[in-house]
């Protein structure tokens, strides 16, 4: 509820003064920010361009100071958005007020605000009142709390402030028994109109959302929340708390955010800087293998994919394509690779010495003990590397002693000879050939063994991956000994086929890069720089078990937080269908599991309809809990032909207009009717619009036109579902997903079109 008159006096005074406060600590920052830059330019005279320790050091300093510069004026706009009276046991009650960055003052270490990460903030968004507690660094400090008030800040000027009613966040409406009533300042921030950009939301976290903010680090955490319950944002607010919690042990450079396409990544783009978190690696599944692999050729996308299996007609061939694709990102398949990494290892136990002549350098059976049981825990090119270290420190003597079995052989020779023959010039001519021989010997022994050395272990070591998966692929005894057991013979030949075809094309299926990807790692070892500390993975549902595997395998630690929605699984002929399958084949013991069914994003009506659809998926999974914030029904329309459907459109476009709302987006099925939808509006409809294609890393404009797969994440103030017809959607399980999908992508407006007869998807509830 807003607050009192008398009480919003006071927070407009206190928030006049922290503005006050903020403009004088901003010039005095300034200041300081000015006298650093000048002895840095300084500096840089003096030193020539030569390492100068000084200059290093306020460089450092510098680069320190101006982002807390850049805080302190972002925070001009809105020093903070919430306050909580606590009182500590044993003391005075105290006020904090909570905002986007801590604020303190520089000259004394007074804190102004305190950072929605700190310990003492989690009151905020989980303290009840009365008596309580938060987990600080030094232990757990209790008390007692007895306000939590939020403030509407825009531009500096308080325009309204609204107190919790403290007990539980989440109150019950008196006209609509069981729907939960999120308080009034949520409801405020949410009938804001989208901007083509993910936002940070330190504000209005909920309880739910903050639980999994906090949560442990050392840890993978897996959660499911359905369509707009803010699992992106969430995520990404995590990281940034976690690198706050842990920033003596964990930086940017330190993590990797893996996103489903480009566009996503851009949306995401703004939210970690927002939050004052930089150097995050973010990219694409395809984009992290291309640059393991070193790959130059085209990458044939997930995307790319569906699609094609969409519009393919040919039920036999797309059979195959959803059959290949399942197994490769399977566990089955993961076990096939090891199975053939442990063959390639039995192979390579059939060591020799490694030899000179007939001198042994290094002895067969020491090979064999190293390899198979000193560093048998290695993969399997880094054993070899290690021998080979470890022979290196011993080379020299070996070589010596060799020296000494030659000097010991020339020097009987000669003991022979001088009792044989008796003391001439041509004994003395023999003896001289004899010490001559003696030295060639020992110095091709000393070039020699050098040589056969390294070739040795250059002809041991010597591994293509993509030679070694085209073996695993065609080689007889391979599938005789390992993959007969699980695989029909006629079904690994078109899994053959489609991956010999595509390589014939200079392509490879994005199904086989976890596979090569795990080989890689398996022999050469993950190199340091695909090693982090911390992973997210957004869309979880979309990526294989295998392609988890892969990313489970750079995390140090399994630290990871993945996030997704099994009701959006469009890639369900290769992906994840149950959450317990990845906990239990890959990520073990060591996991925590969450479930957000509260959705933000949509109205009352927009989701309730959407959870038809995700009643009929096989997924039982529990529907979406709709925030309590209305707007008009989804309207179904039927239209003749597309001059119709724009002129429909047309009128869509002023009404969302006239309503101050933005972003408005076309969702077609497939790219192809993506470019026929383009340019049939060119055609008729008075607007522009812009067509989303697989590759762009932006959205343009506020008028769209996007394939149903590239909506995953985002989010519109009107959605527009073109043709949804009983031929376009099909009542299979896929159709239902992308259908579900299409539908939860709406803030406030939602059309769906159709022309002939509805989809029977729809039809099954609609009246």
């Amino acid at each position: 509820m807003s607050i009192d008159s008398s009480e919003m006096e006071i927070e407009k005074e206190h928030l006049k003064d922290t503005l006050k406060w903020l403009e004088s600590e901003i010039k005095n920052i300034q200041q300081n920010d000015k006298k650093l830059k000048m002895s840095i330019e300084d500096l840089r005279k003096q030193s020539r361009g030569k390492y100068n320790e000084e200059l290093d050091t306020k460089e450092k300093l510098y680069n320190i100071t101006h982002k807390s510069l850049e805080k302190y004026e972002e925070s001009k706009e809105k020093p903070y958005f919430g306050r909580i009276d606590f009182r500590e046991y044993k003391s005075e009650k105290e006020t904090f007020y909570i905002g986007k960055f801590g604020l303190g003052d520089v000259e004394n270490g007074d804190e102004k605000v305190i950072d929605w990460r700190a310990p003492l903030a989690d009151l905020y968004y989980s303290g009840v009142e009365g008596d309580t507690f938060y987990k600080s660094p030094v232990g757990v400090i209790s008390g007692k709390l007895s306000l939590k008030r939020k403030f509407l800040i825009e531009n500096g000027n308080l325009k309204d402030a609204f107190d919790d009613g403290v007990n539980e966040i989440l109150l019950k409406s008196d006209n609509e028994e069981g729907n939960p009533l999120v308080d009034e300042f949520l409801k405020v921030n949410l009938n804001q109109s989208v901007n083509n950009r993910l936002k940070d939301v330190v504000a209005t976290i909920q309880k739910e959302q903050n639980d999994i903010i906090r949560a442990e680090k050392n840890t993978t955490l897996i959660f499911q929340g359905t369509a707009g319950s803010g699992k992106t944002t969430v995520a990404l607010h995590r990281l940034a708390y976690l690198l706050y919690r842990y920033k003596d042990k964990l930086g940017g450079k330190d993590v990797l955010v893996i996103a489903p396409n480009k566009l996503f990544l851009s949306y995401i783009s703004d939210v970690l800087p927002d939050l004052g978190v930089d150097n995050v690696k973010q990219m694409t599944f395809e984009e992290l293998c291309s640059k393991i692999l070193h790959i130059k050729c085209k990458i044939y996308t997930k995307d790319k994919k569906l699609a094609d299996i969409l519009e393919n007609k040919q039920c036999f061939s797309k059979k195959n394509m959803i059959y290949n694709s399942r197994i490769r990102g399977s566990i089955l398949y993961r076990k096939l690779i090891d199975d053939y990494i442990k063959y390639i290892g039995e192979k390579d136990l059939d060591i020799s010495d490694i030899k000179v002549d007939d001198y042994i350098l290094f002895d067969s059976r020491e090979i064999y003990r190293l390899y198979t049981k000193d560093m048998k825990y290695l993969p399997e090119n880094q054993k070899k590397y290690k021998i080979k270290k470890y022979f290196e420190l011993k080379i020299d003597d070996k070589i010596h002693k060799i020296m000494d079995k030659i000097d010991f052989l020339y020097d009987y020779k000669i003991a022979r000879l001088k009792k044989t023959m008796k003391d001439s010039a041509g004994r003395r001519n023999k003896i001289r050939f004899i010490y001559d021989e003696r030295d060639e010997k020992k110095e091709y022994i000393i070039i020699q063994s050098e040589k056969n050395f390294e070739d040795y272990f250059n002809r041991w070591t010597e591994v293509d991956t993509s030679k070694l998966y085209e073996k695993f692929l065609t080689d007889k005894d391979v599938f005789e000994k390992i993959i007969s057991k699980k695989v029909s013979r006629n079904r690994w030949n078109d899994l053959v086929n489609e991956i010999q075809a595509n390589k014939q094309n200079n392509v490879i299926d994005s199904d086989d890069l976890a596979a090569l990807c795990y080989l890689k790692f398996k022999i050469d070892g993950i190199p340091e720089k695909f090693r982090f500390k911390y992973l997210v993975v957004d869309e979880a549902q979309d990526y294989s078990s295998f392609e988890m595997t892969v990313l489970k395998e750079i995390s140090t630690g399994s630290s990871m937080t993945i996030v997704g929605d099994l009701a959006q699984g469009i890639y369900d002929y290769r992906s994840i269908s149950d959450w317990n399958d990845i906990i239990q084949d890959i990520f073990g013991v060591n996991t925590r599991y969450f479930q957000l069914t509260q959705s933000y994003r949509s109205t009352v009506e927009i989701i309730e309809f959407a959870n038809k659809i995700l009643e009929l998926q096989k997924s039982n999974l529990i529907p979406a809990v709709p925030v309590l914030r209305h707007g008009d029904s989804p309207k179904i329309l039927k239209f003749i032909n597309n001059r119709d459907f724009s002129k429909s459109l047309d009128k869509i476009v002023k009404k969302v207009h006239d309503s101050n709302k933005r972003t408005i987006a076309i969702i077609g099925k497939t790219s192809v009717q993506c470019k026929k939808i383009r340019d049939y509006l060119k055609k008729y409809s008075a607007y522009n619009w812009n067509l989303v294609k697989e590759n762009d890393n932006v959205l343009k404009e506020d008028k769209m036109i996007i394939p149903s797969y590239m909506t995953k994440g985002l989010e519109f103030d009107c959605t527009i579902i073109y043709n949804c017809n009983e031929e376009n959607y099909t009542e299979n399980e896929l159709d239902k997903k992308i259908l579900y999908v299409a539908l939860t992508r709406a803030l406030h407006m939602e059309y769906i079109f159709y022309s002939g007869k509805i989809s029977k998807i729809i039809e099954s509830f609609y009246k």
